[in-house]
């Protein structure tokens, strides 16, 4: 349904919609199958019929969910090394017979992933851990269903209570107020971005949401390559916007460290070059943010001439 609607309107980059099945099909079969998907993809749609010219905008936030649930290979850890004492008192070769990890594990084979292909078992190749008593299954590093409940109503009652503060009208007194509704919502929004990081580290997924800002910029401005990466690492640092001296200081220290025998007029000169092309695009990059996100949902509704 989510392709249908979007197909029309995106005709003129027919190569959209295959990359975004192909994301689907990568991603895990339990995540697609779950309420949460069907939830993500009902307000999509939504979106997408109310603001068709966003519509891009959309598309990339659902790439941007299903490679956070995307399947992970894990290779196999290997086994110890025969000639350790230790492990081979307690793990003898594969031709002999094996009672102790056989009684004890009786579902795990050695190097043999489990049925779900995530998680492998692993008693044979821990050969320093402690036997356990009973054939648990590995724990989950990610939090119960009740925290992850928890912190979703956590999130869903500080969007309502941000919600109201934007549609309380304000006098002048209260802009001079240290407990200013603008001040009350900035800190709303503090705390939810804590709540989600914290829920994403909870549901073991990734906490980028497909903003312009979190997309790293490529610099190949110089002839120099390790120039380059210097100043790419650094420009996308977070909140960085660097000036002409930042450039220079890593210009200076990359043919410093890799002996590029640079003079000073030729350093200055590129880092002038350098700084324009960063500048113009850390502005790009910022106003394309700003257009994809500015708003209110107390003017989305509204258009011009209605």
């Amino acid at each position: 349904q989510f392709l249908s609607l979007c197909a029309p309107l995106t005709w003129e980059h027919p190569e959209v919609l295959p990359f975004l099945s192909a994301r689907h099909l990568r991603a895990h079969p339990d995540f697609r199958g779950s309420a949460e998907f069907r939830n993500i993809l009902g307000r999509l749609l939504r979106r997408v019929r109310a603001r068709r010219r966003k519509v891009y905008v959309y598309i990339n936030e659902l790439c941007t969910v299903l490679k956070a649930r995307a399947l992970r290979r894990r290779l196999a850890l290997r086994a110890a090394p025969p000639g350790a004492d230790r492990a081979s008192s307690q793990y003898p070769s594969a031709s002999s017979q094996r009672p102790s990890a056989s009684s004890q594990y009786p579902s795990a084979p050695s190097q043999r992933p489990s049925a779900s292909s995530q998680y492998p078992s692993a008693p044979s190749q821990r050969p320093s851990a402690a036997p356990c008593p009973s054939p648990a299954e590995p724990r989950r590093a990610g939090g119960s269903r009740r925290q992850i409940r928890h912190l979703e109503h956590l999130l869903r009652v500080y969007a309502a209570e941000i919600r109201r503060l934007q549609e309380r009208e304000l006098d002048l007194a209260e802009l001079d107020s240290a407990d200013s509704p603008y001040l009350q919502e900035n800190r709303l929004k503090r705390r939810m971005m804590r709540i989600f990081r914290r829920l994403c580290q909870l549901k073991e997924c990734s906490s980028l949401t497909g903003r312009v800002l979190e997309q790293r910029i490529r610099f190949r401005g110089t002839r120099y390559p390790e120039v380059n990466r210097s100043i790419e690492r650094f420009i996308n640092r977070p909140d960085a916007f660097p000036d002409y001296s930042d450039i220079l200081r890593e210009i200076r220290g990359a043919s410093a460290r890799h002996g590029l025998g640079l003079g000073r007029r030729q350093m200055e000169n590129m880092a002038q070059e350098a700084f324009r092309e960063v500048g113009n695009r850390l502005q790009e990059r910022r106003h394309l943010d700003l257009v994809y996100n500015f708003g209110s949902h107390l003017t989305d509704e509204y258009r011009p001439g209605n």
